[in-house]
Parts: structure tokens; C-alpha cells; sequence
């Protein structure tokens, strides 16, 4: 057997159960061929790059898989027939593979998948840590100023601020103009 990758792209307006049913049929050819199943990946809806057959938009599954030439070639005629595909490519990845190498791949994808989630959970939590910091860093600031204007508005004095321009203009209290006049 050999190692092969096929990722086809189906029409989007087909709806979930025809998705299934040519997902389902393509693995059929595979196992009833003797072939194995190592990894099945439904990327989902995705824009095309540009317009194939009147469609901009595709259905995307990838197939990892062990199996004969003559399944291929099955698939890809199986493909060709079926106007619900848009388009398919088929990469062999390896001239030979045994069972120790369809675990070995399957334990590697199962390894990644792991590490992915175990990923974006934590960036998850991440960026909720982050905002409730940004949210502190904020009302720090917020605090901070109304501290400084109150102690101004107490004594009377000046505050120098910086406007949008970048410029520095002197705010006067209206109780320090009233004594001047």
C-alpha cells in the first residue's frame, strides 16, 4: 500500500447530509479496497481563491489515507463523474507504508490535535487575562487623573495638559480668573 493525501472541494449549496453521504461513499471506495483510513479533516465553507465552475465559494475535506493505486485511480474517476465536486487533488506521500506507519501517522495527528486545543484553550485564557488587565490598567488611570484634577480644584493652581495636537495649553480654574479681575 501507499500513502496518500486527497483533499476535494464540493458545493457549498449541497447541505450537510450530501456533504456526508459523498464523504461517507469516498470512504467506502478506501476501505472496501483494503485501504485505511488515517485521518478524515472537514475544513468547511471557505472562499475560493476564484471562481471554479460558477462557484466562489467550497466545501473542503482533506483524506489521509492508506491504499492501493488502483483505489486511487477509482476515486479520482468517481470524482470526475459527479458534477457536485468542484475540483480534487491526490498526493502520495510515501511509495510504502505498513500498519506501524498508518499507527504511527494516526498517533502523530491525534498528538497534534491535542496540542491545538491545548493551544487555543490557552489563548483563550490569555486574552481573557488580558482584558481584565487592560480594564485595571484603565481604571488606574481614571483614578489617577481625577486624584490630580480634585487636588487642582483644591489649591487653586494650574494643570498643564496635553490636547489631541501633542501642543501644552494651561487650563485656569474659573476661581483663579474671578480673583485676578
Amino acid at each position: 500500500m501507499r500513502h496518500y493525501e486527497t483533499t476535494y472541494i464540493l458545493r457549498p449549496n449541497l447541505g450537510e447530509d450530501q456533504f456526508t453521504e459523498i464523504i461517507e461513499r469516498t470512504n467506502a471506495i478506501v476501505t472496501d479496497d483494503n485501504g485505511s483510513i488515517i485521518d478524515i479533516d472537514r475544513w468547511g465553507i471557505k472562499t475560493l481563491a476564484y471562481e471554479i465552475k460558477k462557484e466562489t465559494q467550497g466545501y473542503y475535506v482533506n483524506m489521509n489515507y492508506a491504499a492501493h493505486g488502483t483505489t486511487v485511480a477509482e476515486i479520482e474517476r468517481i470524482f470526475r463523474i459527479d458534477d457536485r465536486l468542484l475540483r480534487y487533488l491526490t498526493i502520495k506521500l510515501a511509495d510504502a507504508i505498513d500498519e506501524a506507519g498508518i499507527d504511527s501517522i494516526k498517533e502523530q495527528i491525534a498528538t497534534q490535535a491535542a496540542e491545538a486545543e491545548s493551544a487555543e484553550k490557552a489563548e483563550t485564557e490569555g486574552t481573557e487575562e488580558t482584558a481584565a488587565k487592560e480594564t485595571d490598567t484603565k481604571k488606574t488611570a481614571a483614578d489617577t487623573t481625577e486624584k490630580s484634577e480634585k487636588k487642582s480644584a483644591e489649591t487653586g493652581e494650574a494643570e498643564v495638559t496635553e490636547d489631541n495636537a501633542g501642543e501644552e495649553t494651561a487650563a485656569v480654574q474659573t476661581e483663579e480668573s474671578e480673583k485676578q479681575s
